[in-house]
């Protein structure tokens, strides 16, 4: 006999990715469930990060954040701006701050084009000074394609996409465990004042940091398959004062992060950040004493900076796969062919470039579970 499903597919997290895949999914005529164990949307990974649309210019050539960087990002900009949600396209200068780095923007160049990131321009001291009167560098490269946006207007954009789909997206709901079916499908245990127990055709996992968590309370997940969770964390600095740039600028990435950058936000205030600290327990404190730090970073590019300027504004914590001195790791999208559970996907370091490459995620898991490609639709 068949066993009858609540739903067509549960989406565990109700972050900017897990939001993402359950668009995809209603897109193609599933009814979608969204848990979440937060009391709102989009209240961890997601509301602490930088806001900040990525080019692509990074990552490996062939690799998942190459690749969904870009088509993430080509997507992202006409949802914004169909969706009339906050988003500026300012632009990324990569500076070099000394002239041993010269040669670190021309591998990063080489790297840009490979992963096909348009519209990429080398500048001269001359050039970037006229765009960016007190920026201090030894040159740049000018990624036209990236900006700033508003990442939890964007949320809300994709929560109202999967109800009026006929999806529902419960917040206070904690994801308990599941079991496999006979016959297909998953037995899902929800918690929350709420609590329940549904049938679910497909189970799509996105629960940033709590994605190891959540795969071993999936009954036959092997555990040997769920990788090693490594927390790094970033913090932030406010300027106290007018923001000196219009663009996005960043260093030469650093071992593991893209390193310490500045953007000025929707509100028009200057704000730097993140670091990389890696840390053993999910603490959202900023020390003021890293200001020190943060100001040396910052006048390599910006040597005006006034002096006390600085104030502490907010960390973010990132779901890494690599621990120190150890290769960054790619996102992993693991679907059957990892775990040996038929219509079961789940994520794992789903950290930057993730915003960005959020829709390119949703598409491509959606497209691994067996459904019928949809065309973009802004």
């Amino acid at each position: 006999m068949t066993q009858p499903f609540d739903f067509d597919a549960v989406v565990v997290g109700a972050g900017a990715v897990g939001l993402a895949c359950g668009r995809a999914l209603a897109k193609r005529g599933q009814t979608v469930l969204v848990l979440e164990r937060e009391a709102d949307i989009g209240q961890g990974v997601s509301s602490r990060n930088s806001e900040v649309v990525h080019g692509g210019l990074y990552y490996p050539t062939g690799s998942l954040k190459a690749r969904f960087c870009v088509q993430g990002r080509r997507a992202l900009w006409p949802y914004l701006e169909s969706r009339k949600i906050d988003h500026r396209k300012c632009g990324k200068l990569v500076v070099a701050t000394a002239p041993d780095e010269l040669e670190r923007l021309d591998a990063i160049l080489a790297q840009a084009r490979t992963n096909d990131v348009e519209g990429m321009t080398q500048l001269s001291v001359d050039r970037v000074r006229v765009l960016e009167p007190e920026l201090a560098c030894h040159g740049a490269l000018l990624s036209p394609e990236s900006g700033v946006f508003d990442s939890h207007g964007y949320m809300l954009a994709l929560k109202g996409e999967i109800e009026d789909a006929g999806g529902s997206v419960v917040a206070a709901t904690p994801f308990e465990g599941a079991e496999p079916l006979p016959g297909g499908g998953f037995r899902v245990r929800a918690g929350g004042e709420a609590g329940a127990e549904l049938n679910t055709r497909l189970l799509v996992l996105s629960a940033g940091l709590g994605a190891q968590e959540v795969a071993a309370k999936v009954e036959g997940y092997p555990p040997g398959n769920i990788p090693a969770r490594h927390l790094g964390k970033g913090v932030y600095f406010r300027l106290m004062g007018k923001a000196p740039f219009d663009r996005l600028v960043y260093p030469p990435p650093i071992p593991g992060a893209l390193g310490t950058h500045y953007r000025k936000d929707l509100g028009g205030q200057a704000v730097f950040g993140p670091d990389l600290a890696f840390v053993e327990t999910e603490d959202y404190s900023v020390d003021p004493a890293r200001a020190q730090a943060f100001e040396a970073t910052i006048r390599r590019f910006w040597p005006a900076l006034p002096e006390g300027a600085l104030s502490p504004d907010y960390a973010g914590i990132r779901p890494k796969l690599h621990g120190p001195g150890e290769p960054q790791g790619d996102f992993r999208l693991d679907g059957a062919d990892v775990h040996g559970l038929d219509g079961l996907m789940a994520l794992f370091g789903i950290e930057s470039p993730g915003l960005t490459s959020s829709l390119a995620i949703g598409e491509a898991v959606a497209q691994a579970l067996g459904l019928r490609s949809a065309p973009f639709e802004p």
